[in-house]
C-alpha cells in the first residue's frame, strides 16, 4: 500500500503544480516560471524547519507568502510582454532560480551533522515527517488537504466576479481593456495566486522527498506545470487533476518500463491534445 501512498502523494504535489499554472493560463499568458516559485517554496519551507525548529504548516505559510512576494515582483516586468517574450523572460526566471540554489550554500552545526543547503549537493535532512513519526498515509492525507483547499479556491474563484475578469483578459485583452480592466493588476494578481500555490506544492515536496537539489526544479517541471491545464482544459480545476493523474500514474509510472520511451509519450500526449482536444479533456467553458 506504501506505493499507492506515495503515487497519491506525488499526483497531489504535481497538482498543486499544475494548479499554479492553471490561474495564470487563465488570462491567456504561458509563464515558464511556476518550477522557480516551486523552488522558492521548497528550500523556505525546508530551511524553516530544518535549521530554524519551526512545525510544518507554519513554515508552509511562510513557502506561500515567499512564492506569492517572488511571483508578484516577477509579475510586474515579465507580464507587461506576452507571447513568446514571456515565455523567454519566464523560463529564463525559473533558470536562474535554479542556478541560484545551486550555488546557495548556507549549513549551520546540529550536533556531529551539519544541516542546510549545500550548494549541487543538494539540501538533505529534511526529516520532519520521519522525525515526527508520520507514517505514509499520514503524509498523503496532508498533502490532499492543501489539494483541495487549493482546487476549492480556485473553484470558488472562477466563479466569482474574479473569475470572470481573468478570463476576460484571457478571451480578449482589447475588449477587457476597453471595459476598464486593468490587465497587468489582474495578470500580476493571477500570477501571485500561482506563486503562492506553487510554494505551498515546493514545501510540501521537498518534506516528502526529504532531499532537494537544483535538479529537482528544471525546465521539465516547468513544462510538466503548464502541460497539465492545457492538457485537462480550462473549463475547471478538475481537468487539471484528471491531467495530472493520467501523465504520472499511467503515463510515468505506469509505463515505468518502457524506460526513457515515455518522455516520446508525453511529447505525443501534447500534440494530440493540441489537434484533437485543443480545448483540453474537459473543454473550455464558453462565456455568453
Amino acid at each position: 500500500m506504501d506505493f499507492y501512498f506515495g503515487l497519491a502523494q506525488l499526483i497531489g504535489v504535481h497538482t498543486l503544480l499544475g494548479l499554479s499554472a492553471y490561474i495564470v493560463l487563465l488570462t491567456g499568458q504561458v509563464s515558464l516560471a511556476q518550477a522557480g516559485f516551486f523552488a522558492v517554496g521548497a528550500y523556505t519551507a525546508g530551511m524553516l524547519t530544518v535549521l530554524a525548529g519551526w512545525h510544518l504548516v507554519p513554515a508552509l505559510g511562510v513557502s506561500a507568502l515567499t512564492g506569492a512576494s517572488v511571483a508578484c515582483a516577477v509579475g510586474f516586468p515579465a507580464l507587461r510582454v506576452k507571447g513568446l517574450m514571456l515565455v523567454i523572460a519566464t523560463l529564463a526566471f525559473g533558470e536562474g532560480v535554479r542556478l541560484f540554489f545551486f550555488n546557495f550554500d548556507y549549513q549551520v552545526a546540529k550536533g556531529s551533522l551539519k544541516v542546510g543547503p549545500l550548494g549541487g549537493e543538494g539540501f538533505r535532512q529534511i526529516r520532519f515527517f520521519p522525525e515526527n513519526g508520520w507514517e505514509t498515509w499520514d503524509v498523503m492525507l496532508l498533502i490532499w488537504v492543501f489539494v483541495v483547499a487549493a482546487m476549492a479556491l480556485l473553484w470558488w474563484f472562477d466563479r466569482s466576479r474574479y473569475g470572470s475578469v481573468l478570463r476576460a483578459v484571457g478571451e480578449d485583452e482589447l475588449a477587457a481593456q476597453s471595459v476598464g480592466i486593468n490587465l497587468t493588476a489582474v495578470k500580476v494578481s493571477a500570477m501571485t495566486v500561482g506563486g503562492a500555490i506553487a510554494g505551498v506544492g515546493g514545501g510540501l515536496y521537498a518534506h516528502y522527498t526529504t532531499h532537494i537539489e537544483h535538479a529537482s526544479f528544471n525546465i521539465l517541471v516547468a513544462t510538466f506545470a503548464i502541460a497539465y491545464p492545457i492538457v485537462g482544459g480550462l473549463r475547471n480545476v478538475f481537468g487539471t487533476l484528471l491531467a495530472v493523474i493520467f501523465v504520472q500514474g499511467f503515463l510515468v509510472e505506469g509505463l515505468r518500463f518502457l524506460g526513457d520511451w515515455r518522455n516520446l509519450l508525453f511529447g505525443a500526449l501534447i500534440v494530440l491534445a493540441m489537434n484533437l482536444r485543443p480545448s483540453g479533456i474537459l473543454g473550455r467553458r464558453r462565456h455568453a
